[in-house]
């Protein structure tokens, strides 16, 4: 698989960065959930740590921002909208939802349907597990929370 822009293609995705009131907290969440590794810190503490990614070579990743007075989506009803939402490719849902819940996710209440489940990351960004088709991890289908 090519990292390079298609040919015409002006942009590449590098990331999608998750507003949050700790972002090392939240980093550390989803490299439990996905394997990849939290950047190093550096020279900063962890309490100045307003923007921090997970490793994952030249593919696209997971970044997450500092933002003072965060307030978590409310979705899928309520003032606040999720913006955005993650979905994760897993072989087997049950055993996703064990592992994404020791974590320190939560199971959403709102559940659409059977193939995908909805969960809150710990400060309330809904994300779905997806089974992948033929319980293969080679391709996945859209989860149906956005």
């Amino acid at each position: 698989m090519s990292h390079s822009p298609a040919p015409g293609a002006l942009a590449r995705l590098q990331l999608l960065a998750l507003d949050c009131p700790d972002p090392l907290a939240l980093a550390q969440f989803y490299s439990l959930v996905t394997g990849l590794e939290v950047e190093p810190l550096g020279d900063f503490l962890p309490e100045e740590v307003t923007w921090i990614e997970l490793l994952n070579g030249s593919c696209p990743t997971l970044a997450f921002q500092k933002i003072d007075g965060y307030v978590a989506p409310t979705w899928p009803e309520g003032p606040v909208p999720q913006q955005a939402h993650l979905d994760f490719v897993v072989a087997d849902l049950d055993q996703g939802e064990a592992h994404v819940l020791s974590v320190g996710a939560t199971k959403d209440s709102h559940q659409p349907g059977d193939t995908f489940r909805v969960f809150r990351d710990p400060v309330g960004h809904p994300f779905c597990l997806v089974l992948a088709p033929n319980s293969t991890m080679a391709s996945s289908e859209g989860g149906g929370v956005g």
